[in-house]
């Protein structure tokens, strides 16, 4: 999967973008970026957005991803905004194209929990929180899991006596992966802004559920 040829833009933006990408962290390279980009092409009929400023925005929305844990989490768009610029206007974005990008890009996080100020803000949200749930939602979750684990504070795929907080105990989602689906994952369905984004939503929520279903299970 690669940038869609009918946008020249993008084929020289992309490239720019790529080493932005953290080195070995599977549920944010490139093919995060490109994923979150075909959907930011899929939605910006229905938000009435031209393509190309939706797909370049989807290309840069990402290019400071601070670790889960980090105490900066809070703080990616807002930083991934200020980098935005300089691949966008080299990649030939007019200087309002670029500051419409950025701006958007900067109020994109769901950790700071802002509104979309415009319907390419609408868009991106939709477009990124879709690569967050349904199947490639649950290989992110365990792929973040892992990164995160070290050895003076190990994480586990679910707390062994609790796995799914059935007795109301606090979410750690930094600790035990199996709490990020209650604590996220699965509130995103329900804010996606766009028809189609809504449509996929509930069809990837459904999937994470029967996977928890499953998981529950097996666990006995």
């Amino acid at each position: 999967m690669e940038v869609d040829a009918r946008h020249g833009r993008h084929a020289v933006l992309f490239p720019l973008v790529t080493p932005w990408c953290a080195a070995g962290e599977l549920a944010h390279d490139h093919h995060h970026l490109l994923r979150v980009y075909r959907w930011a092409l899929k939605l910006a009929s229905d938000a009435g957005v031209d393509p190309d400023l939706a797909g370049a925005t989807a290309l840069v929305h990402d290019l400071d991803p601070i670790p889960k844990d980090s105490p900066e989490r809070a703080q990616g768009g807002e930083r991934s905004s200020r980098l935005a610029a300089t691949p966008l206007l080299a990649a030939g974005y007019t200087p309002a194209e670029t500051a419409a990008i950025v701006e958007t890009v900067r109020t994109s996080s769901w950790s700071r929990g802002f509104a979309p100020t415009s319907a390419l803000g609408a868009l991106l949200q939709d477009a990124d929180r879709l690569d967050a749930i349904g199947a490639l939602g649950i290989a992110r979750v365990f792929a973040c899991a892992q990164r995160m684990s070290t050895p003076e504070r190990p994480g586990r795929f679910y707390d062994p006596a609790d796995p799914f907080a059935d007795s109301a105990r606090a979410l750690d989602d930094r600790r035990q992966a199996a709490d990020h689906f209650a604590a996220k994952l699965l509130t995103l369905a329900a804010g996606m802004h766009l028809p189609a984004a809504r449509v996929e939503a509930a069809r990837r929520h459904a999937a994470m559920l029967a996977y928890l279903g499953a998981l529950r299970s097996e666990l006995g």
